[in-house]
């Protein structure tokens, strides 16, 4: 009996955003590991060797083509340029059946968005300024519970671009604009949090999760050192009392 074949893979873009920017400055924010730390990832110690690790020691970029590849990792980086903005994407191989990245929670597929969507925001609004995150993850304490989304109360039909105003579970209002949204996560800006955004991701019960689990970074400009410690402590509090282990806070 022959061996059934693997279906043949095919680079399907997994996110696109265009910014108002020169390509020149683009690559910049691809490139210089300074300024990568003010969109990639969040605040934690270890944030700078990842940084290095992922964008230098196993990026290969080419100036020519404004490419940037991860030698055996399936992704790649393009720029286009497009009259007065550049396009920018994350390009991944994806089985020849399955195109919709829509459909798959996976942590790397959904890490790249919630990223370039961060790289977006900060580029198009905050392009001079330095951020601060918090980090937060973890599972529903029980089964049925509701995920970080519908948890916050935040708005589950808007569609992208739509103003929003809520009164969170947290204990503050929650107000600005839909960001981007996908079927496993919601990006909001927060015009409180120094005109911050909020990532919110959802992981669908599963054998692996039972109740299922949540990621939420919180990126905040402008802050003053008490107003982000009353954030943190905030959400901290929100969190663990909804999120069992292992639920984990990480800021800088």
């Amino acid at each position: 009996m022959s061996t059934p074949s693997k279906p043949p893979s095919v680079d399907e873009p997994l996110v696109e955003v265009t910014v108002s920017a020169p390509a020149d400055e683009v690559w910049r924010w691809l490139r210089d590991p300074a300024v990568i730390a003010q969109w990639f990832g969040w605040d934690a110690d270890t944030l700078p060797a990842e940084i290095e690790f992922i964008f230098v020691e196993h990026a290969v970029a080419s100036e020519a083509d404004r490419t940037v590849s991860f030698g055996d990792m399936p992704d790649r980086f393009e720029l286009e340029v497009r009259g007065d903005t550049t396009i920018v994407r994350v390009v991944r191989s994806a089985p020849a059946a399955d195109h919709d990245w829509d459909d798959v929670f996976e942590d790397m597929t959904q890490g790249w968005i919630a990223f370039f969507r961060q790289l977006e925001f900060a580029l198009e609004r905050h392009a001079a300024d330095t951020r601060r995150t918090l980090y937060f993850s973890g599972s529903p304490r029980n089964a049925g519970d509701p995920l970080g989304v519908a948890a916050l109360g935040l708005p589950a039909i808007s569609a992208a671009g739509e103003r929003y105003a809520v009164s969170s579970s947290t204990g503050e209002t929650l107000a600005g604009q839909i960001w981007h949204r996908g079927r496993y996560q919601l990006g909001v800006t927060v015009d409180s949090w120094g005109d911050g955004l909020l990532i919110v991701m959802d992981r669908p019960a599963s054998d692996r999760w039972p109740t299922g689990g949540s990621q939420a970074i919180l990126t905040t400009y402008g802050l003053s050192d008490e107003a982000f410690s009353a954030l943190e402590t905030r959400w901290s509090t929100w969190w663990n009392d909804r999120f069992g282990p292992p639920a984990q806070s990480t800021c800088d």
